[in-house]
């Protein structure tokens, strides 16, 4: 995840995505830099618009959410009254 972050660091930053750059970030974060996962992360990134994909993704990370709101407020109780209350209280000291 860490070498995510370092990515989307140098991009904010407007520095290329890069091994080396890539491996500085991970390395100045105090991780142990894996340098197969470097590698990877920066072939798997090559021809990849960083700006398009993070504005498509909290769409798809917000419509499970939105289809669970339904769901969750399905479940709410209505908060008892206070009479109701008082009488749970009661049963407690016979």
């Amino acid at each position: 995840m860490e070498y995510v972050y370092a990515a989307l660091l140098l991009h904010k930053l407007d520095k290329e995505v890069n091994e080396a750059n890539l491996s500085s970030v991970v390395k100045a974060s105090g991780a142990e830099v894996n340098e197969a996962q470097v590698k990877s992360l920066v072939a798997a990134l090559a021809g990849v618009n960083i700006d398009e994909a993070i504005k498509a993704a909290p769409v798809a990370a917000a419509a499970p959410v939105a289809a669970a709101a339904p769901a969750a407020e399905e479940k709410k109780e209505e908060p008892k009254s206070e009479e109701a209350a008082m009488e749970g209280l009661a049963s407690l000291f016979g």
